[in-house]
């Protein structure tokens, strides 16, 4: 009789060996686990509720949340982070790390408020920068309100900090945020002051800086601070989704390489980082779809 494939006994062996071959790749490599970073900038105002919305993702997602500056609006007084911010995004302060905004520093000397709300989570001295790991990432968090923090050049107070906390770094794989983007589409709010923090990230080959200030959402392709695209350059995203309502106009000439923009949304940015690579997914708030994602290594 005529025989159709192999015996019975050699196809169950190789059924078993394809499933622990399966089984195998499934156990996670050691030291590849992921840690989730996620937040927004332009966030917190009685006037309207979309920050209570984006706050709602947050409980939804688990890890670290990072805010990009303009925790509050219009100004940032006692008042407005005891009403504002602290009833929706506040819920989760206790695994918050923030940036500073120019709206934290108005109608205060030094953005005393702000300091004493989130107290040594925003670093020391009242600086408004710091650093921190997370999984096999370094992330700095920048103040790019450079006239209130005596200026952001690399020969400033806090440039020199920031090239010898970089020169401490071993880690594969950086990332940094503040407010004030390098370039942005919003009308304004692409800042040239920040540069000098682009030059240093770049010498000592960060990956990825996040930015607010422009009350959109943007991903850019990875660049040279002088915005020339490269794959050795730095991954931009500005998120300043948290909440506060902004223009809708886009001005393209103030933003190289912009690969995505989205204005008017409102949402969160998720990092899941590994020690060699990262990937990104925005999370639009409940009633709204918009979504953009994706994956990338490390230098």
């Amino acid at each position: 009789m005529r025989k159709f494939g192999a015996p019975i006994a050699t196809i169950a062996l190789g059924v078993l060996a394809a499933c622990a071959m399966a089984a195998l790749s499934a156990v996670p490599v050691a030291g590849q686990t992921a840690v989730t970073l996620v937040g927004a900038g332009d966030i917190a105002s009685c006037s309207q509720n979309n920050d209570a919305a984006t706050a709602r993702l947050l409980g939804r997602i688990p890890g670290t949340v990072f805010t990009l500056g303009d925790n509050v609006y219009p100004y940032g007084t006692t008042q407005k982070f005891r009403d504002c911010y602290n009833p929706t995004w506040g819920r989760y302060k206790g695994r918050t790390r923030p940036a500073v905004g120019n709206h934290d520093y108005d109608r205060t000397t030094q953005a005393e408020p702000y300091f004493a709300y989130f107290g040594a989570r925003a670093g020391t001295g009242r600086r408004g920068y710091y650093s921190y790991d997370r999984g096999g990432w370094h992330v700095v968090v920048l103040n790019s309100n450079c006239d209130r923090i005596g200026g952001c050049g690399e020969t400033s107070a806090q440039g020199r900090w920031l090239e010898q906390d970089l020169d401490r770094n071993a880690s594969r794989c950086t990332l940094a945020y503040f407010h004030h983007p390098l370039y942005a589409s919003g009308n304004g709010t692409a800042t040239p002051q920040v540069r000098p923090f682009w030059n240093m990230l770049q010498r000592r080959g960060a990956d990825v800086i996040l930015a607010g200030h422009a009350h959109r959402y943007e991903r850019y392709a990875t660049m040279t601070p002088g915005g020339i695209r490269s794959e050795n350059g730095i991954r931009q995203f500005v998120v300043g989704t948290g909440g506060e309502p902004g223009g809708t106009e886009i001005e393209r000439e103030n933003a190289p390489n912009m690969q995505v923009v989205r204005p008017n949304a409102f949402g969160v940015l998720r990092l899941s980082l590994r020690p060699d690579s990262y990937s990104w997914r925005f999370v639009s708030a409940a009633g709204r779809t918009f979504t953009d994602s994706g994956t990338d290594r490390c230098h």
